[in-house]
C-alpha cells in the first residue's frame, strides 16, 4: 500500500470524493454494464448481419476473428540496485514472478538482513542460535536442480529461524573440487586447442583453472541470489582461500605429529584416465550379468572389450607333468602373479604344499602355499595370487610375506616386470594378448559367463586398476570410534532413521582413508622428502620425510632428521583429496585454527543439511575431523535430504538431456534454448543427440516459467523423508498457480480495506467476532501451530501442506467468500470492522507464515499491507513468525463451523448430483433446536457459498419441507432438501432410493449383528462402542430420510 499522502478532494452530495474505493468500485460497475451492453449490440448486429431473419438461406456466416489479446511487454527492473522497490502504482493485472521477485534480494542485502543480529551488548539472542554452514557447491559448472532443493529447505529454516527471532547465520561458500574441477579444465582446453595441461605447465594450468573457478563461481552466485537464498555474503568462503588453506596445512601436519595420518606404500584405486588415485568413496560398482563388451575410456570408440566371464587356464607344476588350474576375471594379472593358494584342508592339493609352479611368460618360480581365504566350492579350489593388483590378494601376500611385483605403470601400459612380450600393451590389450598367448602354449582351459561387479571411476567412467602406490593415509579407526560413541551417546541427530542406521555401519566398517592425489588443483601435500646426501632412501618410507606449516618449521625438521648431513628438501608434488579440506568445512569457514569471535560464537553449528549420498564422503569426515581437532561434533543435526530424479525416476544427467538449471525453471526456456545449451559442456555429437531426443520427450514446449517461489515451494512439498523425488515440471508449474491464488486474493481482500482502515495495534480479538471469523482465526492457529511443528521435525511436506491448506481452502475458498456481505454498505460498522480487522490478521499472518518457503511473492503483498501502529518492521523476513496464540483458539465456533461446512458441502453435492446450476434453494430439517438456531444464524453463509444458491431455510417440521426435493444426509439430526420438482424423473428417484436403502439396512445389519453379540460391551472399547452408536443412528435416520424421499416421489408421479 502507497504511503503517498494524496490532497483532501472536494466533497459534497453532488461531489462524491473521485479517490474514494466505493466510488471507484461503483464507477467500474458502470463501465463494465456499459461495456457487456456494447458487446451484446454488437454482437446482434453481426448475427443479423450474417443471417439472421428472413428466410433467404444460401447467405455464408462470416466468421468473426476474435480480438487478439495485448501482449504485455517483457518486465524491465527500474529499480536501482539496492533500493527498496516502489510500490506505489496498483497492483498489477496477474501474477508475473519476475516481476515479483525483481529488486527484493539486492535490498535485503544493502539492509543488513542477512547478517546475523545480536543483543546491544554483543551476545547471542535469547531466543537462540541457528547456524547452517552451506554444503560448498563445486565449481566445476552451474547449479543443477539438486542445489536449488538444498537452497529451498535450508533458506527455508534459516528464514524461519531468523522470524523466530534467534541469531542466525547461513554461510556460503565453495569448492574448488580438485578432481572434476582440473577434469572439466583440461576437458574443454583439449577440446578448444588440443593442448593438455603438460604442454602449458604446472603454473600457467593454474592460472587457466582459477579463471575457470572465478567465472563459475560469479554464475553460481547469481544462481543462488536468483533462489533467493539468505547467506550472509559478507562471509563468503572458498576452500583454497588463504585462511582455508592454512586450515588444511594445520591439519595435515596436526594428524601427522599425532600419528594418525602416515606414508605407506599401499593398495589404491587407480583411474589411467586422470592418472590419480581414488577413495573407495569416488568408485561406483558396476553391476554385470554376465558376458559384457565395454567401451573403456582412452580406447578407440570403436573397440570393445570382455567383462563379465571367468577364464581357466593351467600353471604347469615344477618337475612334473601335472598342471594346475586357476581361474580369473582379469587374465592379464597372471602376469604379477607370485603365489597359488589352495585350502590347507583340500585333500586334493595337500601333497602340492610347498612345491612351484612355472610361470609361462616369465623366468619366475610360483610357490604353492595354504590360506583359510580359500574357497574350496569355487571353481578348481586353486586361486592365483596378484598381491600388487587385487585388495584381497594384497592381504594374502602381507600374510605370506609374498613377493609384491607391479606389472603397470600410470599410463595403463605394461612396465618390464610383466615380461618383454607384453612391455608397453596397454592393459586390456594386454588382456587379449595374454588369452591368446596361454591358447598357443595349450595351458588356455575355458570360459565361463560370470555375474560380477566391475570398479568404476565416478568422474571419469573409467575401469579402476588396483596398483601399489606410496601415499599419505590417516588412520580412520580411532576417529570413527569416537564419533560413534558421540553418535549414539546424543551429540548428533541424523534423519531420517535410514541415514542413521547406514552412519553406524560404515563407520563400524571403515578402512584408512588415502588422503594424497595426483593432481595439480588443489592444496599442495606440507610434506617434504629429505634427500641426505649420502644416504640410499626410499621415497615409499615415510621416515625420510618431514611435515611442516611453512618451509622454515620443515627445513628445522628435516635438520633434526639429518643430524649434521648435508641435505636438501622437495616438496610431494601430490595435492590433498578435496575432501581432506571439504572435511573441515564448519569450522575452518569460521576461523579455525585460529579462535576468532565467529568460531567462538557459531560453533558448533546447529544443521548440517545434504544428500544422503554423500553422507560418508563428507559427513562422516566432518564429523570425524571436527572431533579429533576441537573436541566437538561440528553440527548437532544432520538432515538427509532425497535425491532428485527426472519423471520417469531416472538419475539426472547430461547425456540424458534431463540435467535443469533451476533458472530455467524460474525463468522458462524455449526447446531450442535448452538444445543450445547442450553445447555449453564436454558432450560429443553423439551424446548431444541422445541428450536432444531426451529433452524433446520431456519438454516439447520447452520448460514453463515458474518463478522461485514456485520453485521453492515444490522442493519442500516434495521433501517427506523418502531417498527419492521424482520432479516433474508441471507440479512446479501448479504451484506457480498457487502463488498466483494468494496474488489475486491478497489483491481482492485489500478491495475489502477501506482507504481510512488502520489495524489494531494487537492481533487480538475483540470479542465482536462473528462465528466465520473466529473459525478463521482458530484455523490460522491450527496452520501456524502445524507449521512450526512439522519444520522442528524437518517434515517440508507436511509443513507445505497446512500453509498451502490454510491459504486455498480455508481463508480464500471460505473466509473471503463469506466475509463479502460482512463488508457490504448494508453490514453494520461493528461487523464490517471486526471482518475487516480479521481479514488483516488472515493476511498478514498468513503471508509470513508463507514467507520461509516463498521469500519474494510475500513480501511483495506484505509491503502492500498496512502497519499496525508503532510498528517499525521493515521487512517481512524479519518480522516475527506466527506460533501458536491462545487468543486464537475457538474451539466451540470450529466444531460448529465444521457443522455449518458439513451441511454446505453436502448441499453442494446434492445440487451437482442433479445438475442444478442457479435458483438453488436449500431446506435444511434440523431436529435439534440448538442446531436449527445455528443454521439459522449461518443461512447468509451457506448461501454466499453455494454457487446458484437463492435461499437457505431452516426447517424444525419436515412438513414444511416442499414436496418434490432430493435429500442428503449430513448427521443423524439434520437433512438437507433441495427443489428438484420439474427437473427430474420420479421412476428414476425412487429407484435410486431403492439402491441407496438396501445398502443402508445391509450397513445396519452387520451393526446390529456386532451389537447384539454377548461380549460386545465387555469385549470391544468403549471409543469403538460410542462410535457405532452414533454410526447406528446415522443410518436409521438415512433410511428414514431415503424412505420419506421414495414415498414422496411415488405420490407425486
Amino acid at each position: 500500500m502507497s504511503t503517498t499522502q494524496q490532497p483532501p478532494a472536494m466533497t459534497g452530495s453532488n461531489n462524491p470524493d473521485p479517490n474514494s474505493k466505493n466510488a471507484a468500485k461503483k464507477e467500474a460497475k458502470r463501465l463494465e454494464k456499459e461495456a457487456k451492453l456494447a458487446a451484446k449490440a454488437v454482437k446482434n448486429a453481426t448475427a443479423a448481419a450474417v443471417g439472421g431473419g428472413g428466410g433467404g438461406g444460401g447467405v455464408k456466416k462470416v466468421k468473426v476473428e476474435k480480438e487478439k489479446k495485448e501482449e504485455e511487454a517483457p518486465f524491465v527492473n527500474t529499480t536501482p540496485k539496492g533500493q527498496k522497490k516502489d510500490l506505489s502504482q496498483p497492483m498489477a493485472s496477474s501474477y508475473n514472478p519476475i516481476a515479483v521477485e525483481s529488486a527484493w534480494y539486492d535490498w535485503w542485502n544493502s539492509q543488513g538482513f542477512f547478517a546475523p543480529k545480536f543483543t546491544p551488548d554483543g551476545k547471542v539472542r535469547p531466543e537462540g542460535l541457528f547456524v547452517i554452514p552451506a554444503p560448498p557447491p563445486n565449481v566445476t559448472g552451474s547449479l543443477h536442480i539438486g542445489h536449488a532443493l538444498t537452497t529451498a529447505i535450508q533458506d527455508g529454516l534459516v528464514r524461519w529461524n531468523r522470524m523466530l527471532g534467534k541469531t542466525t547465520l547461513f554461510i556460503p561458500g565453495f569448492d574448488h573440487a580438485g578432481i572434476s574441477t582440473q577434469s572439466v579444465v583440461e576437458k574443454r582446453l583439449f577440446k578448444s586447442s588440443g593442448k593438455t595441461r603438460h604442454d602449458l605447465g604446472r603454473e600457467k594450468f593454474l592460472e587457466t583453472v582459477m579463471d575457470w573457478k572465478n567465472e563459475y563461481q560469479i554464475r553460481i552466485t547469481d544462481q543462488l541470489t536468483r533462489l533467493g537464498g539468505s547467506y550472509d555474503w559478507d562471509r563468503v568462503a572458498f576452500t583454497m582461500n588463504p585462511s582455508l588453506s592454512k586450515a588444511v596445512i594445520e591439519n595435515f601436519c596436526r594428524l601427522h605429529e599425532d600419528g594418525i595420518l602416515y606414508r605407506a606404500n599401499r593398495l589404491v584405486n587407480w583411474c589411467v584416465r586422470l592418472n590419480t588415485t581414488l577413495s573407495n568413496l569416488e568408485v561406483d560398482q558396476k553391476q554385470l550379468t554376465g558376458r559384457t563388451l565395454l567401451n573403456v575410456p582412452g580406447y578407440d570408440a570403436k573397440e570393445k572389450f570382455e567383462f563379465g566371464v571367468i577364464t581357466s587356464f593351467a600353471y604347469p607344476i615344477e618337475g612334473s607333468e601335472d598342471k594346475l588350474i586357476v581361474a580369473t576375471t582379469r587374465p592379464e594379472t597372471m602376469l604379477g602373479d607370485t603365489a597359488i593358494a589352495v585350502h590347507p584342508d583340500d585333500t586334493r592339493y595337500k601333497h602340492l604344499h610347498g612345491k612351484f609352479v612355472m610361470h609361462p611368460f616369465v623366468t619366475r618360480r610360483i610357490p604353492i602355499i595354504a590360506d583359510t581365504m580359500v574357497d574350496m566350492e569355487f571353481g578348481t579350489g586353486a586361486v592365483k595370487i596378484t598381491p600388487a593388483h587385487d585388495p584381497n590378494d594384497y592381504e594374502v601376500g602381507q600374510r605370506h610375506k609374498l613377493e609384491f611385483i607391479n606389472i603397470m605403470n600410470d599410463d595403463g601400459t605394461f612396465n618390464s616386470n610383466a615380461g618383454e612380450t607384453f612391455r608397453g600393451m596397454k592393459r586390456f590389450h594386454a588382456r587379449v594378448a595374454v588369452v591368446k598367448a596361454l591358447q598357443e602354449k595349450g595351458l588356455y582351459i575355458e570360459v565361463k559367463d560370470n555375474p560380477m561387479q566391475i570398479p568404476v571411476c565416478s568422474k571419469s567412467g573409467d575401469i579402476i586398476e588396483p596398483i601399489l602406490k606410496p601415499q599419505w593415509w590417516i588412520n580412520c579407526k580411532p576417529l570413527a570410534e569416537e564419533a560413534i560413541k558421540r553418535t549414539k551417546a546424543g551429540e548428533l541427530k541424523i534423519s531420517p532413521q535410514q541415514s542413521e542406521n547406514e552412519w553406524y555401519r560404515w563407520l563400524e566398517g571403515i578402512q584408512d582413508w588415502c588422503v594424497s592425489r595426483q593432481l595439480w588443483w588443489g592444496h599442495r601435500c606440507p610434506a617434504y622428502f629429505v634427500n641426505i646426501e649420502g644416504r640410499e632412501q626410499d621415497q615409499a618410507n615415510g621416515a625420510n620425510w618431514v611435515v611442516g606449516r611453512d618451509l622454515e618449521q620443515a627445513t628445522e625438521r628435516a635438520a633434526a632428521l639429518a643430524g649434521n648431513a648435508k641435505f636438501t628438501l622437495h616438496q610431494d608434488e601430490d595435492v590433498l583429496d578435496t575432501w581432506f579440506s571439504s572435511g573441515l568445512w564448519p569450522f575452518s569457514i569460521l576461523g579455525w585454527p585460529d579462535d576468532t569471535f565467529d568460531l567462538k560464537t557459531f560453533y558448533p553449528t546447529s544443521l548440517l543439511e545434504t544428500g544422503w549420498d554423500i553422507l560418508f564422503f563428507w559427513v562422516a569426515r566432518m564429523v570425524m575431523l571436527g572431533i579429533k581437532l576441537t573436541g566437538k561434533i561440528p553440527f548437532k543435526e544432520v538432515y538427509c535430504h532425497a535425491m532428485i530424479r527426472d519423471a520417469h525416476g531416472r538419475k539426472m544427467s547430461k547425456s540424458l538431456g534431463n540435467v535443469i538449471d533451476p533458472i530455467d525453471v524460474i525463468q522458462g526456456l524455449s526447446l531450442e534454448a535448452l538444445h543450445e545449451k547442450l553445447y555449453e559442456g564436454n558432450l560429443d555429437e553423439k551424446e548431444i543427440a541422445k541428450a536432444k531426443a531426451g529433452q524433446k520427450k520431456d519438454f516439447p514446449k520447452g520448460i514453463p516459467q515458474c518463478g522461485t517461489d514456485a520453485l521453492r515451494f515444490a522442493l519442500c512439498a516434495y521433501s517427506g523423508g523418502g531417498r527419492d523425488i521424482n520432479l516433474e515440471i508441471l507440479r512446479v508449474e501448479g504451484y506457480r498457480k498457487f502463488c498466483n491464488k494468494v496474488f489475486n486474493a491478497t489483491k481482492f481482500a485489500m478491495l475489502k480495506l477501506e482507504d481510512s482502515f488502520v489495524p489494531a495495534p494487537q492481533a487480538k480479538p475483540t470479542g465482536n467476532e462473528s462465528l466465520v471469523e473466529q473459525w478463521i482465526l482458530h484455523k490460522l492457529d491450527i496452520a501456524s501451530t502445524e507449521v512450526n511443528a512439522q519444520l522442528a521435525e524437518r517434515n517440508f511436506m507436511s509443513a507445505t501442506n497446512a500453509v498451502y491448506n490454510f491459504w486455498l481452502y480455508e481463508l480464500c475458498d471460505v473466509y473471503i467468500e463469506a466475509m463479502k456481505p460482512m463488508t457490504d454498505e448494508s453490514a453494520s460498522t461493528t461487523t464490517r470492522q471486526s471482518a475487516q480487522q480479521t481479514l488483516y490478521t488472515c493476511l498478514d499472518h498468513g503471508l509470513r507464515l508463507l514467507h520461509p518457503f516463498m521469500p519474494y511473492v510475500t513480501e511483495e503483498l506484505w509491503q502492500r499491507l498496512p502497519r499496525r501502529p508503532n510498528d517499525p518492521t521493515l521487512s517481512i523476513m524479519v518480522s516475527s513468525y506466527p506460533v501458536h496464540n491462545p487468543d486464537f483458539v475457538f474451539e466451540d465456533a470450529d466444531k460448529q463451523f465444521d457443522l455449518v461446512f458439513a451441511v454446505l458441502r453436502a448441499g453442494r453435492s446434492l445440487a451437482a448430483s442433479y445438475n442444478l446450476q442457479s435458483n438453488i434453494q436449500f431446506f435444511i430439517h434440523a431436529k435439534s433446536e440448538e442446531e436449527a438456531i445455528l443454521l439459522e444464524s449461518q443461512a447468509p453463509t451457506i448461501v454466499t457459498l453455494s454457487k446458484g444458491c437463492a435461499s437457505a431455510e431452516v426447517v424444525r417440521d419436515a412438513k414444511n419441507i416442499p414436496a418434490g426435493c432430493g435429500s442428503t444426509l449430513v448427521t443423524s439430526t439434520i437433512v438437507v432438501h433441495t427443489l428438484v420438482k420439474g427437473n427430474v424423473d420420479f421412476d428414476v428417484e425412487i429407484s435410486k432410493c431403492e439402491k441407496k436403502l438396501d445398502i443402508a439396512r445391509m450397513s445396519l445389519q452387520k451393526i446390529a449383528k456386532l451389537q447384539s453379540q454377548a461380549d460386545y460391551a465387555s469385549t470391544v472399547p468403549e471409543n469403538v462402542r460410542v462410535a457405532n452408536d452414533e454410526k447406528r443412528r446415522t443410518l436409521e435416520a438415512e433410511i428414514a430420510t431415503l424412505e420419506s424421499s421414495k414415498t414422496m416421489f411415488a405420490d407425486l408421479k
